[in-house]
């Protein structure tokens, strides 16, 4: 008697290279988006140091700013270039003072971080 080898189908064989090519495309997005999302929370947290440093340099100065005043600087923090503007406001209470900070990275119009902080009047 004759035994008969048998084996896959080329159309198994197609099947299964489909089904490994979606499951392959699925992890290549997956790993995509990982690192675009790394990408924009590393970004962000940076730009929030900044922030922070901003407001901290604003009470350390100890200067009073006028209400309605804008001003602005730039900066560099893990090698990259940072763009921040402050935002003056007056508050109910005549010793205190509102700062707005937005930062965002130089060469983009896109805010990173914004941060508001409360400054007083020392007399």
């Amino acid at each position: 008697m004759k035994r008969r080898l048998q084996g896959f189908t080329l159309l198994e064989v197609l099947v299964a290279l489909a089904i490994l090519a979606i499951a392959m495309a699925a992890v290549i997005q997956a790993a995509s988006d990982s690192a675009r999302t790394q990408a924009i929370l590393q970004e962000r947290t940076i730009a929030g140091w900044i922030a922070e440093n901003v407001i901290a340099e604003q009470q350390l100065e100890n200067r009073w700013p006028d209400a309605g005043s804008r001003f602005s600087g730039e900066t560099t923090m893990a090698g990259r270039e940072w763009h921040w503007s402050v935002e003056v406001q007056a508050t109910p209470e005549p010793d205190l003072r509102r700062l707005d900070v937005r930062v965002r990275p130089a060469g983009s119009d896109t805010t990173a971080a914004q941060l508001s902080a409360f400054l007083g009047q020392h007399r």
